[in-house]
């Protein structure tokens, strides 16, 4: 009988990388985190202190980027004045508003004031007020044209319009007519006195005693009818003796 064996390296001689552990782990495949564990640690290292502590002073200025570059600032007393010390000038030394323009800047006029000054005693010119113009009102400039002018004298006493030559009464001495006279005229009240009341004993009757809606003697009213007493069928008739 006879056995076939394959000529070719068998699956043990190739090396491939292993898939368990972390360690030259096959990266065609997965693998899951690991973890070593270490012995217990000794309690020796309790009592052996191998770390700096906080015996080292850290400054508050040092961050773990450098020193903090926060601008800080101390409070000195004012330094004395030296004689060959410079003093720079401040804000208020200066006075903008007085330098002259520059670069064509416009600037607006000003004016100074000063003192009266004194007068000549020999000046031929005369003053301002010494001139006098011709007056333009009226109608009297002969080089000026003017409206008409007209003069308001008092009233004439003989000739004038005021004069009554015909001596005829004028319109304040008629008397003004009633409007009742040619107008239709309203119905007027007149309001007297109060009476005085009555002291005799004579009763009159009051406003309340008459009755004026019953009388109807002056005036047309319907028809009226009176029912009388229903008599008996047994009452005896009226017999009266007809004489012929």
């Amino acid at each position: 009988m006879f056995l076939c064996v394959p000529a070719g390296p068998g699956p043990g001689r190739y090396a491939l990388p292993p898939t368990i552990g972390y360690i030259n782990h096959d990266y065609t495949k997965p693998s899951s985190p690991a973890y070593s564990f270490h012995s217990r640690m000794s309690s020796n290292m309790v009592s052996v202190d191998s770390s700096p502590g906080p015996q080292y002073h850290v400054d508050a200025k040092i961050t773990r980027f450098g020193k903090d570059g926060t601008p800080s600032y101390s409070m000195l007393g004012r330094k004395k004045k030296t004689a060959g010390s410079f003093q720079t000038p401040g804000p208020g030394a200066y006075s903008p508003e007085k330098a002259p323009p520059l670069n064509f800047h416009h600037r607006p006029p000003s004016y100074t004031m000063a003192f009266r000054t004194r007068y000549r005693s020999v000046d031929p010119v005369p003053a301002p007020n010494r001139y006098t113009l011709p007056n333009l009102f009226g109608s009297h400039v002969p080089n000026k044209s003017s409206s008409a002018s007209f003069s308001m004298s008092a009233r004439r006493t003989a000739g004038g319009p005021a004069e009554d030559l015909s001596m005829t009464p004028g319109p304040g001495r008629y008397n003004s007519t009633d409007p009742s006279v040619y107008l239709n005229r309203q119905p007027s009240f007149s309001m007297q006195s109060r009476h005085n009341i009555p002291i005799d004993a004579l009763r009159k009757p009051g406003p309340g005693t008459h009755s004026p809606e019953k009388v109807t003697a002056h005036l047309p009213r319907a028809p009226s009818f009176s029912l009388g007493v229903r008599h008996s069928e047994f009452v005896t008739p009226l017999i009266v003796d007809v004489l012929d």
